[in-house]
């Protein structure tokens, strides 16, 4: 049996992620020489921004700065989304390997908001995780795409 849930820490920590993301795609946004690319990522990262704001709506801690400060404070370096990303940069990382790597984020981050959807009985919160849960399928759709593209650019 799985312990009670915490709305507001599952929130706090939803906010969280979503900034984690967002601080990817920018960082990779800035990295990446292919027009398409840069602009996917720029995308993404406005997008995840949007997620966390939602999140952020309606958690009730008082424990977070306002929200614009947040979002533009330095990364969580030990962040998984970081960590992934330095692991990454050890070897050698370029457009195709930031486009593998947001796609297993990707795909990670999707089954975590549907899991924590499922767990809250509150309707709106529970429509907040589903709702990003959509999107970041839409997000992995779009990377997929940019993978692809870029996979045939080089072939």
């Amino acid at each position: 049996m799985s312990e009670p849930l915490d709305l507001q820490v599952a929130l706090k920590e939803a906010v969280k992620t979503e900034k984690d993301a967002m601080d990817y795609y920018k960082y990779g946004a800035e990295k990446m020489a292919e027009d398409r690319a840069r602009k996917a990522f720029e995308l993404l990262a406005r997008e995840e921004r949007q997620h966390a704001q939602m999140f952020y709506n309606v958690y009730r801690g008082g424990d977070l700065p306002p929200f614009d400060e947040y979002m533009e404070s330095p990364p969580d370096t030990e962040s998984p989304w970081w960590q992934a990303l330095k692991k990454a940069m050890l070897a050698e990382f370029d457009e195709q390997r930031a486009l593998e790597l947001a796609i297993e984020q990707e795909e990670i981050l999707a089954e975590q908001l549907l899991a924590m959807a499922a767990r809250i009985d509150d309707p709106e919160i529970r429509a907040i995780y589903e709702s990003n849960a959509n999107s970041t399928q839409h997000h992995l759709e779009l990377i997929e795409e940019e993978y692809k593209a870029m996979l045939g650019m080089s072939a």
